[in-house]
C-alpha cells in the first residue's frame, strides 16, 4: 500500500535576522493554542510589546547556532525524512512540515497529495502533548487537508513518551555522556501552569497535590503534559539502570513564574554545591536540536553551570536522524 509520511515540527526562521526571525515569532505567537487571549490582546501582546523586543535578542541566539546548511533543526530533519524514507522502501514517501514557517504543513501536503499515496500518517514529533505543540500541530493538518481537497485516509500517530522504541533510542544516546559523571538532568521545555491545567477535564486533578504526576494514571495518561514528562524520564532511566538519586527532571525556556516547576534555570547554579561536577543534560521533550537545546543549553545552561562551580556540562545530542531513531520511527509507525 502506497503510504505517505507527515513528520511534523514546530519550525525555524528562515534566517537568523532580526527580520526573520520577527516574521517567525509573529505567527508562532499569535497562534491561539501558544497565547490563549482574545484576538485584540494577543495582537498588541504579540506585535507591541514582544516581537519588537525579542526579534533582535533572537536573532543574535539564532546566529549562535546556525551553520552552513542552515537552520539545524530544519536540517535534522531533511536528514530524517531521507534516511527514514530509505528504510521504508519504495511504498513509503516521506516528507516533513513545520506548523510555522517553511516548508509549511500546507506544502509538505501538497507532496504527498501529487505522489498519490493511498494513506497518509502524520506523525507529531512531540513526544508529550500539549495544546501548543500537538493539538496546534493537528488543527493545521485537518484545516490544510480540507482546504486541499485531500480525500484519502489519514492517521495521527499519538504521543509517543512511553513508547519502548523511542525510551531505548533516547537511553541509547544519553549511556555513552555517562561515563564518570556525577548527575544526570533531563530538562523539559516548560508550559504556562493555566494550559496545563486546561487539559484536566475533572477540574480537580491537575496540580491539586505534589505527587499529582508521581505516576501515570487514568487522569493524566492522555493530556497531561507534566505527568508524561516525568513518566518519560523514569522509562529513561529505568532503561539506563542509573540510579534515581542521580537524576532530575526540570523544565527550561519558561517566561514567567506561572510556568511549570520545577525550572532548569533555577536547579543549575544548585548542583554545584550538592557536589556535582560532571552534569550530562538531556532533553527528552525534544526530537530535534535547536534552539532551546544547542543555545539555551548548550552555551548558555554550560556557562550558569561552570560560573556556579561546576567542570563541566555535556549536552545529549536529540534524536536527530540517528539510526536508531530511524529504526525506532520504523517501528512505530507500524502499530499506527
Amino acid at each position: 500500500m502506497k503510504t505517505g509520511i507527515l513528520l511534523l515540527n514546530v519550525g525555524t526562521p528562515d534566517d537568523p535576522t532580526p527580520e526573520k526571525v520577527g516574521v517567525y515569532l509573529k505567527e508562532f505567537l499569535m497562534d491561539p493554542d501558544v497565547i490563549d487571549i482574545p484576538w485584540p490582546l494577543r495582537w498588541i501582546l504579540v506585535n507591541v510589546l514582544i516581537v519588537p523586543k525579542r526579534s533582535h535578542a533572537s536573532a543574535e541566539a539564532y546566529q549562535k547556532i546556525w551553520t552552513e546548511r542552515g537552520s539545524p533543526l530544519k536540517f535534522h530533519m531533511e536528514d530524517l525524512c531521507q534516511r527514514f524514507g530509505d528504510a521504508l522502501g519504495d511504498q513509503y514517501r516521506v516528507v516533513y512540515g513545520m506548523r510555522y514557517q517553511n516548508p509549511s504543513v500546507r506544502s509538505a501536503l501538497q507532496l504527498l497529495k501529487s505522489w498519490g499515496p493511498e494513506r497518509i500518517l502524520v506523525v507529531p514529533l512531540y513526544p508529550q502533548y500539549s495544546l501548543s505543540s500537538t493539538a496546534s500541530g493537528e488543527k493545521e493538518v485537518h484545516l490544510q487537508l480540507k482546504d486541499l481537497g485531500i480525500k484519502t485516509p489519514v492517521k495521527f500517530m499519538a504521543p509517543f513518551y512511553r513508547d519502548p522504541d523511542f525510551i531505548e533510542a533516547s537511553a541509547s544516546l544519553i549511556e555513552p555522556e555517562l561515563k564518570g559523571a556525577d548527575h544526570l538532568l533531563m530538562s523539559f521545555h516548560g508550559l504556562p501552569v493555566k494550559q496545563i491545567k486546561k487539559m484536566d477535564s475533572s477540574g480537580a486533578h491537575c496540580l491539586a497535590r505534589g505527587d499529582c504526576c508521581a505516576q501515570v494514571t487514568p487522569a493524566n495518561e492522555k493530556y497531561c503534559y507534566r505527568a508524561q514528562s516525568y513518566e518519560t524520564a523514569r522509562k529513561i532511566v529505568a532503561k539506563l539502570g542509573w540510579p534515581d538519586e542521580k537524576y532530575t527532571v526540570a523544565f527550561q525556556s519558561r517566561l514567567t513564574q506561572g510556568w511549570i516547576q520545577p525550572f532548569t534555570d533555577e536547579l543549575l547554579p544548585k548542583l554545584p554545591k550538592q557536589g556535582v561536577k560532571t552534569l550530562v543534560v538531556a532533553c527528552p521533550s525534544f526530537t530535534t536540536d535547536c534552539l532551546e537545546t544547542l543555545e539555551e543549553i548548550g552555551l548558555r545552561a554550560r556557562e550558569q553551570f561552570l560560573q556556579a562551580g561546576g567542570e563541566e556540562l555535556r549536552l545529549v545530542p536529540c534524536l536527530n536522524a540517528a539510526p536508531q531513531w530511524v529504526g525506532a520511527l520504523s517501528r512505530m509507525i507500524q502499530r499506527i
